[in-house]
């Protein structure tokens, strides 16, 4: 057997996916554009590339000897052309198995751009396995944790509606299997979620309980949202407006399905919010 290619591999799935890739005695490279930070995370357990969807001159390279790919869509790149010269580069004959990070519920929303990149690897007769998450609990250390540490608010726009938050250790141990055994897994797509759909205001009571503070959901309007975070946070304009797509999708309705199909491949049950808190506790604290 081959290697398994790890794009993203120093951010919040790929480290996991790298990690247990090589627990389960898979040869990996771990491809980015960093490579002091891929060495500083990896030493010497894998083959360490630079590599960036935007040159492709360093695509050969990383796919030397890899008979198996796990794809991350970096944030900044929202369209599908973005990857296609990637996509265009995958030798079909060489490869078992594409592992494309995905979005729960997708297969019904045309819109965001995981829908046109999962549809792009199948045309390009790629063996493939659609990973289809529901939000990261890890949003709620990252990105969201400025104003939990500092305002004791979580800011997000979604008002009652719930999510089946999943940890990235999760995902990244279940891609991990997943190509490690790819033809038990080809041609699939998997939706996997936590244990249970939470909303914001119990997100809030259980962060509430692990800081000892009082946490606040201020359940606020869209518009709002999205201006505060360009104008106050400073984040990318592109980025927001995914963001709120993305959260637009949860307000009605889309992150709550909880699914079994974790446990159902992993023989056990994902993790939960309070399991997550309890770990990732000092991203929070003051």
């Amino acid at each position: 057997m081959g290697r398994i290619l790890v794009t993203g591999a120093s951010g919040n799935v790929g480290k996991y996916v790298t990690h247990y890739a090589i627990a389960n005695k898979q040869e990996v490279t771990v491809a980015g554009t960093s490579v002091e930070k891929l060495s500083t995370l990896f030493g010497d357990t894998a083959r360490i590339v630079r590599f960036d969807f935007a040159d492709p001159a360093t695509f050969s390279q990383a796919l030397e000897d890899v008979d198996r790919i796990f794809i991350m869509r970096p944030p900044h790149l929202g369209k599908l052309e973005d990857l296609k010269p990637f996509i265009d580069a995958v030798d079909p004959k060489k490869i078992k198995l594409v592992s494309f990070l995905s979005l729960i519920g997708i297969e019904h929303n045309p819109i965001p751009p995981h829908y046109k990149i999962e549809k792009y690897i199948e045309q390009a007769n790629l063996p493939y396995c659609h990973i289809r998450p529901s939000f990261f609990m890890q949003n709620i250390s990252g990105i969201h944790a400025f104003e939990i540490k500092h305002f004791n608010r979580i800011v997000v726009p979604v008002k009652k509606a719930l999510t089946s938050f999943i940890d990235t250790e999760d995902i990244g141990e279940f891609t991990a299997k997943v190509l490690s055994e790819p033809e038990k897994h080809q041609n699939s797509a998997y939706s996997i979620t936590g244990p249970e759909a939470i909303d914001y205001w119990r997100v809030a009571e259980i962060l509430s309980k692990q800081l000892n503070r009082e946490i606040v959901y201020t359940n606020p309007k869209p518009a709002f949202t999205k201006k505060y975070w360009i104008k106050v946070r400073g984040l990318e304009k592109k980025y927001s407006t995914i963001m709120s797509m993305l959260y637009l999708m949860t307000r009605l309705g889309t992150a709550k399905r909880v699914t079994s199909v974790f446990k159902q491949v992993m023989g056990k049950e994902p993790q939960t919010f309070e399991q997550f808190a309890e770990k990732n506790n000092m991203y929070w604290k003051q």
